[in-house]
């Protein structure tokens, strides 16, 4: 399993043992979850979080020292949902095609942004801490080399494409999939396919070429 790099100024707290702890855990992220979709990144303080989850500011901080490591412990459930997600969908065996592959690993993505407007924001928000961002980009380039791994097992791409080649091509179309978020609560269709057509137009440079059929002799 690819697990997505946590540096330590990302490493969260230690999970909390008794059951109470772990209660009140689950109800400040899912405090946060919702204040994020309903609110916007800026509403989601940490003062905000604990009073949606009727938790006294002051014993937040035995869990999280700030509202970034909030953030970054709930981008973490959102990007563990996802990659469950994304995998099942990559397990297919009816996938035989890169637009296949691109749609499989893109469609419960765009499904579950829109069923959890929160991951949008952490993802994609102007103005989001810079944990937010290397924990992003640590997932991301994980995905990326997990995608990689995944299209060679499958001879979609042939064995000499290096690894920046896949990155470049998730990159992109991730920046294209904030775009479509960015002016639409669910996300623009038209939008998210140029990122489907970028993808695999981009991955198809590298597919095994097939043999040309030997012109007939006159």
């Amino acid at each position: 399993m690819v697990e997505y790099p946590v540096t330590p100024q990302l490493a969260p707290r230690p999970a909390p043992v008794t059951r109470r702890g772990v209660a009140r855990v689950q109800a400040l992220l899912d405090a946060a979850e919702q204040i994020l979709g309903e609110e916007g990144y800026e509403a989601a303080t940490l003062g905000a979080v604990a009073k949606r989850a009727g938790i006294p500011v002051a014993s937040v901080y035995h869990y999280f020292a700030d509202r970034h490591q909030v953030d970054a412990a709930l981008m973490r459930r959102h990007a563990e949902a996802i990659t469950v997600l994304v995998r099942e969908a990559a397990a297919d065996p009816e996938l035989r095609t890169l637009r296949d592959v691109v749609d499989a690993l893109i469609d419960p993505q765009l499904a579950y942004c829109r069923e959890h407007p929160s991951a949008v924001e952490l993802w994609h928000a102007p103005g989001r801490s810079p944990m937010l961002v290397e924990l992003e980009e640590g997932w991301g380039q994980a995905q990326a080399e997990e995608f990689w791994y995944y299209l060679l097992d499958r001879e979609l791409i042939v064995a000499e494409t290096p690894l920046l080649a896949v990155e470049v091509a998730y990159e992109a179309a991730d920046r294209i999939f904030g775009v479509a978020f960015q002016g639409s609560p669910t996300g623009h269709e038209a939008t998210i396919e140029e990122a489907r057509r970028l993808m695999t137009a981009y991955l198809e440079t590298y597919s095994p070429k097939t043999p040309e059929s030997p012109k007939r002799r006159r």
